[in-house]
């Protein structure tokens, strides 16, 4: 009789059965590497980047993520920095007995997937990161923003000084590959514009009313309701995030 292996793919003789516990295992050892290939671990470290990366200085940015493709200037602190990626996806082999481009069709379809690109959008505040935002065609089988980690893959791999740690160890912590990290609070002067610093959303508004109006004379801002003003999601100061079940 065949020995059984230590590694994860164990091998049996003719005459040994399969028992559940050994296809249980079997399964159990190839989960990371299906994740990995659907684009699970991409997702989650796109994600986690959106929080280590947060703080970091325009030059540390720079080293690990190289020059951005543009750049926007918002104000004499502010600025937008942009990065482009893109890769080519090959054709998947088809046959009668094995239409797997079909079923991989049908599966976007409903699902979506297979991504082809990734625009990373970069707050800068006083040549520091202040937020990280994730646009175009970039999810992968499983999760979202998976293409994104290529962006971040140099940063993520050798992280640089100015660089924080996330919270928690997988799969614990809030860090997770199906939706990214709440936003950072803002400073006023790299949210608002002289114009839109002077007119506020009234979302109470009546029905001849403009939802866009002059601010109040005390400078006081309407909070925006989020979800329907059911539950707001924050991150608080050890990175971990805060539910709410009061209107904001």
């Amino acid at each position: 009789m065949i020995k059984q292996s230590p590694h994860c793919l164990p091998f049996y003789s003719d005459g040994e059965r399969m028992t559940f516990q050994k296809i249980l295992f079997r399964l159990t050892c190839m989960l990371p590497l299906g994740l990995s290939a659907c684009g699970y671990w991409d997702a989650h470290e796109a994600h986690k980047a959106q929080y280590e990366m947060i703080g970091m200085t325009s030059y540390d940015l720079q080293a690990c993520a190289g020059a951005p493709n543009s750049t926007k200037s918002l104000n004499d602190s502010t600025a937008i920095w942009e990065y482009d990626i893109s890769r080519s996806i090959a054709p998947l082999p088809s046959s009668g007995l094995l239409p797997v481009s079909s079923a991989i069709s049908a599966y976007q379809s409903i699902f979506g997937g297979a991504g082809s690109s990734c625009r990373m959008l970069v707050r800068m505040d006083h040549d520091r990161v202040a937020e990280i935002h994730y646009a175009g065609d970039d999810d992968e089988y499983i999760g979202e923003d998976g293409i994104c980690s290529m962006l971040t893959r140099g940063c993520a791999r050798q992280p640089e000084g100015t660089m924080r740690d996330a919270p928690g160890v997988w799969p614990m912590g809030p860090i997770s590959a199906f939706h990214s990290m709440p936003t950072e609070e803002q400073r006023p002067e790299a949210t608002y514009s002289n114009k839109s610093s002077k007119f506020v959303p009234n979302y109470d508004h009546k029905p001849n009313e403009p939802l866009i109006q002059p601010a109040p004379k005390d400078g006081s801002i309407p909070k925006v309701r989020r979800n329907n003003g059911l539950f707001s999601i924050q991150q608080g100061n050890n990175g971990l995030p805060i539910f709410n079940t009061q209107p904001n």
